[in-house]
C-alpha cells in the first residue's frame, strides 16, 4: 500500500541535531567503524555447529582467495561457541568456552587469526540466554566486555534473545509492523514518546558503555532486529545496527515472521536511509551470497547490500564457494562504493519503478538508485520481475546527471566501459538482476567531431572528467 500516513512519515526522519551526535559518540580516535564491517560470519552456513577448525578454515581462505586484500578482515564467530553445561565459572563469573570445539580457547583463535593480519569477532546476548539458548550477558555486561577484550576480540555482535519479562519495553515496536495497525497486544506509544528511553535502548547502552572501558577496540554491532525503532537512537550506541529480522537465502517472502527473504528487507531499508553515514551503518544481515539464490539474484543481493552502505559479512562456506559467488564477493568496484573514504551515506532510489514512489511493497521495492562516490556518478536499476525487461536511466530524472551532457557509461559488472550515451541510457536486466553503472562526463575531441559530421574520415576520442571537475 501506498505510504500515506503522517505518523509513518515523521518516523522516516531523524532530527540533524541526532545525527551529528551520534558522530561524536563513536570511536572518535581512531577508524575502526568508520565504514562498514567486511568479513565471514558463521551462522548463515554453520548455525550453532562450529569449532576451531572452521574459523581457521575460512580465515585462511579470506588470505588465500585474495579476499583480506580487498578489505574483508573479520572472522566473526556467531552462536554456539560457549557451554551450555559449565555455563560460567563460578568464582570468576567468566563465560566458560566450550573446550572441545574451542581447544585453545578464544584467546588461542584470537592470536592465531591475528597473526594472519585479520580480526576476531564473537557473539553474545543482551538476555539471559542467547538466542540457541547458550549463556547470554544480561547482568554480566561488565564482565563480559572485560573478557572479551582479554582474549583479544576485535568485534561484538550483540543479539536480543530470552528477555525476561520485567526487561520487555513498556511500548513494544517491531518493524514487521511498520505501516500496519499491529500493537503487539499493548497499548500503542504516545506519539511523543522517545524510544531511545526503552529499556532495549537502555540495555545495549549498558554493554556500549562496558565495552568503551575496555584498552582494546571491540567493534559494536546491535542485533536487536529493528525492535524499539533502533533507527532513532542506534546511531547513538554502536556502529551498526540490525534494522529487520533474520535473513533467508530466498528473494521474497518470510518464515513465521522471523526469518525474511532479500526483497523484504531491502523494502524496509529504503524507508530508513538518513541514519546511515561515516561511523554508523544500519546492517540488513548477513549475506547469503552462495547459499541457494539464484545468481542473478545474488548478484543484486550483494549490490544491494553495498550500496546502502550495510555491513558486507560473508555467510557461505569459503573453502566449497563457487566461482560465481566469489567473484560477486570480490568486485572491486562496489566494494569500494560500499568503503568509499569520501561519501558515506547510502545510494538513494530516485524512483520506485514498479509502483509509485515511496510505496512500500515487499515484493517490488524501489528499482532505480543512484548515488555518487570518488570514482563518479552511479546508477543501479533493479528488475524484480519474473523475466528480462528493459531498463532506461533517463538523465533528467538521476540526480547529478546533466541532460545536456554526454557521459560514458560503465559496467560495474564487467569492469568495462559500454560507450558514450546522451539524454538516456537503455540496458537489457535479467529477471531479479541488477545494473550496476557508473556516469562520467565524456570530453569529446572536437575536431574530430566536425570531421565525422562532415563525412570525413576521424575518430571520436572521449576522456573523462575526474570526480573533482565533475
Amino acid at each position: 500500500m501506498p505510504l500515506s500516513s503522517p505518523n509513518i512519515r515523521k518516523r522516516l526522519l531523524v532530527p540533524l541535531l541526532l545525527t551529528t551526535v551520534a558522530r561524536c559518540l563513536q570511536l572518535e580516535s581512531t577508524d575502526e567503524g568508520r565504514l562498514p564491517a567486511l568479513g565471514f560470519n558463521s551462522w548463515n552456513c554453520f548455525n550453532e555447529f562450529i569449532n576451531e577448525e572452521k574459523f581457521l578454515t575460512a580465515a585462511k581462505h579470506l588470505v588465500d582467495l585474495g579476499l583480506k586484500d580487498l578489505g574483508y578482515t573479520y572472522v566473526n564467530i556467531d552462536d554456539g561457541w560457549s557451554d551450555k553445561e559449565a555455563w560460567r565459572d563460578p568464582e570468576t563469573k567468566q563465560i566458560v568456552v566450550d573446550y572441545k570445539k574451542f581447544p585453545d580457547g578464544i584467546s588461542g583463535l584470537a592470536e592465531k587469526v591475528h597473526a594472519m593480519g585479520l580480526k576476531l569477532g564473537i557473539y553474545s546476548d543482551r538476555g539471559t540466554k542467547t538466542c540457541a539458548s547458550y549463556p547470554g550477558s544480561m547482568d554480566h555486561e561488565e564482565i563480559d566486555a572485560k573478557t572479551f577484550s582479554d582474549w583479544g576480540v576485535d568485534y561484538l555482535k550483540y543479539d536480543n534473545c530470552f528477555i525476561p519479562d520485567e526487561e520487555e519495553d513498556k511500548y513494544p515496536w517491531a518493524p514487521e509492523w511498520w505501516n500496519t495497525t499491529h500493537d503487539g497486544n499493548k497499548a500503542h506509544a504516545p506519539e511523543d514518546y522517545d524510544f531511545s528511553t526503552s529499556r532495549s535502548a537502555e540495555r545495549y547502552r549498558i554493554m556500549r558503555n562496558a565495552l568503551k572501558k575496555q584498552d582494546r577496540i571491540i567493534q559494536f554491532g546491535m542485533c536487536n532486529w529493528g525492535h524499539a525503532h533502533v533507527e532513532l537512537w542506534g546511531n547513538r550506541t554502536a556502529q551498526s545496527w540490525r534494522i529487520w529480522g533474520d535473513i533467508l537465502p530466498q528473494w521474497t517472502g518470510h518464515t513465521n515472521h522471523i526469518a525474511w527473504g532479500v526483497m523484504p528487507i531491502l523494502n524496509h531499508a529504503l524507508f530508513h536511509l538518513d541514519q546511515t553515514n561515516f561511523w554508523g551503518h544500519a546492517d540488513m544481515d548477513m549475506l547469503e551470497v552462495g547459499n541457494g539464490l539464484t545468481e542473478a539474484e545474488d548478484r543484486s543481493h550483494f549490490a544491494l547490500w553495498a550500496i546502502l552502505k550495510s555491513p558486507l559479512l560473508i555467510g557461505t562456506p569459503l573453502d566449497s564457494i563457487t566461482p560465481a559467488a566469489l567473484s560477486v564477493f570480490k568486485n572491486k568496484e562496489l566494494l569500494a562504493y560500499n568503503q568509499d573514504p569520501v561519501f558515506g551515506g547510502p545510494a538513494r532510489p530516485y524512483k520506485w519503478g514498479i509502483n509509485p514512489d515511496w510505496t512500500w511493497n515487499q515484493t517490488h521495492p524501489a528499482e532505480f538508485y543512484s548515488g555518487n562516490s570518488t570514482a563518479g556518478l552511479h546508477v543501479f536499476m533493479l528488475n524484480t520481475l519474473e523475466e528480462t525487461v528493459t531498463k532506461t536511466a533517463v538523465f533528467d530524472e538521476v540526480p547529478g546527471l546533466d541532460p545536456s551532457k554526454r557521459y560514458i557509461v560503465h559496467n560495474m559488472w564487467s569492469g568495462e566501459d559500454i560507450g558514450v550515451y546522451e539524454k538516456e541510457f537503455s540496458i537489457k536486466v535479467e529477471s531479479h538482476d541488477i545494473a550496476a553503472l557508473r556516469f562520467n562526463e565524456a570530453i569529446a575531441d572536437r575536431e574530430a567531431i566536425k570531421l565525422q559530421q562532415a563525412g570525413k574520415p576521424g575518430k571520436i576520442h572521449t576522456a573523462r572528467k575526474t570526480p573533482d571537475e565533475l
